[in-house]
């Protein structure tokens, strides 16, 4: 029988980018749909621990997903309401769980926890405290690397069993490829170089200039598919307090993703590099044997795969959009 079966479920940011197929993967393991709640923003402010206490209520697992989240851009503009809103929606929900009783806490944590440049690539998750979070992603890297230290507090103190897990860069279809000054890197090439492609533009303007002191600047990058069959998994088999890191261990130059997409979308034009913009952590590449070894979780996506279905998503929509 599965872990999900007769379970009731509560999947905050059940509606968003991971949240859709995280539900997905529970319902394909046994989950039913009526057993399964998605907050609202609209009807509860999780930053108040009134609406979390009226969520949690009856769940015998909860899945935290929602956050305040971007890229580089909207963290540097708005470091102060990304720590406040993280902080206190994590705080609150597994404050408002531990009181109703609920059985699981899954919480998602982020690759923008790590030091700016820690001991080890890949970086392992006994890295989290080597060292301060590169400074754009700070505020937002430490109020969610906080949940791990309440996660693991609660567990001591109370018995509490909150699991955090540790996702690298995701992408995929239902990103911010609308909301542009919340995209990460992907949504946002994607979006310039098919928008660019369809108008005609000359030149492409892209950030940075994808090195790091000579050193060609680095991500990891993990299919939203793949990222919630992880959570899917670590729900049901994972009881651990340790922090678990999630992604496929394969680094991509941000030179080569852009060169990527710039084939893959078909553009022709010029690529421009402004050089005022910031590149970032240096490099991000997890190790992901801890995954593996203790919920069997191995990323199923290529790079080249994902990234195909993820621009062919994003031309539809976009079509979609102009022809209603």
């Amino acid at each position: 029988m599965s872990a999900f079966a007769g379970k009731k479920i509560l999947v905050t940011g059940g509606a968003g980018f991971l949240g859709v197929p995280v539900i997905s993967q529970l319902l394909g393991r046994g989950a039913r749909q009526e057993d399964i709640a998605v907050p609202r923003s609209a009807r509860y402010d999780l930053r108040r621990p009134g609406a979390c206490a009226e969520v949690v209520a009856g769940q015998d697992l909860v899945i935290h997903l929602a956050a305040n989240a971007g890229g580089i851009g909207w963290n540097r503009e708005h470091p102060g309401s990304l720590f406040y809103d993280n902080a206190a929606m994590g705080i609150h929900l597994m404050e408002e769980s531990r009181k109703a009783g609920v059985k699981k806490f899954v919480q998602i944590g982020t690759v923008c926890a790590y030091p700016f440049q820690p001991p080890h690539i890949p970086f392992r998750e006994d890295d989290l405290w080597m060292g301060y979070p590169e400074r754009t992603n700070a505020a937002y890297g430490m109020a969610k690397k906080m949940m791990l230290v309440m996660g693991q507090a609660y567990r001591q103190e109370y018995d509490f069993n909150a699991i955090y897990l540790l996702p690298v860069n995701l992408y995929g279809p239902r990103d911010h490829f609308f909301e542009p000054e919340k995209s990460h890197v992907i949504p946002a090439l994607i979006r310039k170089f098919v928008d660019a492609r369809e108008s005609g533009a000359p030149e492409v303007i892209v950030w940075g200039s994808g090195y790091f002191k000579g050193t060609p600047v680095s991500r990891e990058f993990l299919y939203v598919d793949d990222a919630a069959e992880a959570v899917a998994l670590a729900a049901e088999r994972y009881e651990s307090a340790e922090p678990v890191n999630i992604g496929v261990g394969r680094e991509v130059a941000i030179n080569d993703l852009i060169a990527m997409v710039c084939e893959m979308t078909g553009y022709r034009g010029k690529v421009v590099r402004d050089l005022t913009r910031p590149d970032g952590q240096p490099r991000r590449c997890l190790d992901t044997s801890r995954a593996k070894e203790k919920f069997g979780f191995v990323a199923r996506t290529s790079f080249e795969d994902g990234l195909r279905k993820t621009i062919a998503w994003y031309e539809q929509a976009r079509l979609g959009r102009r022809n209603p």
